[in-house]
């Protein structure tokens, strides 16, 4: 039986790199495995999966509009596939979570999604909300803060460095951008003690 798996982090924590792995090795196996990612998120250039170590493969994309299910069903008409992976999963919407949901239950296809759990905010993204009530899977992928202990939240700071604690949920960024705390360190860094 196939299933939905959400693999989730903060920001930093590898998860685009252990999605590449993972595809690889269906690869390597002589399995096809077909890749997605986020249209609006080209930090790696349009239509790749990076990561920061440098590994990089070419992806499909998705936007908030496409139907998954119906794209999954027309690439499975031409190619059998092996595994459904999908990178900054938490820009999914609800429904295609669902149909996320329907390409492992109905067409029997494992599904491995890898994102964000929270935004800058400490709020939940809406498609890993989903994804954290529908998958049959979920691991979380671990990073640390700079005290050693697990990072859960991250922040955004602007570009003087200032912390900022408010502005529209996503917004693309790397390391410049975003850092990966405990929630100690970001409750400190945000002023909500």
């Amino acid at each position: 039986m196939a299933k939905l798996y959400f693999n989730y982090s903060t920001m930093n924590a590898g998860k685009s790199t252990l999605l590449l792995q993972a595809a690889h090795n269906y690869e390597e196996r002589g399995m096809s495995v077909y890749r997605m990612t986020a249209a609006f998120d080209d930090r790696a250039g349009q239509g790749k999966i990076g990561s920061r170590i440098g590994f990089a493969r070419e992806a499909d994309t998705f936007s908030p509009s496409d139907d998954l299910f119906a794209r999954i069903k027309d690439v499975l008409a031409e190619t059998e596939l092996a595994c459904i992976f999908i990178d900054e999963a938490q820009f999914l919407t609800p429904d295609q979570v669902w149909q996320l949901a329907r390409v492992a239950d109905d067409l029997g296809v494992p599904v491995m999604a890898y994102g964000l759990r929270v935004d800058f905010q400490g709020q939940l993204f809406p498609g890993s909300a989903t994804l954290l009530a529908l998958a049959d899977s979920l691991r979380e992928v671990r990073t640390i803060c700079h005290c050693g202990r697990k990072a859960t939240m991250v922040v955004r700071k602007d570009d003087q460095g200032r912390v900022m604690t408010e502005g529209a949920q996503v917004q693309i960024g790397g390391n410049e951008t975003y850092v990966s705390l405990c929630r100690k360190h970001w409750r400190q860094e945000t002023g909500s003690l």
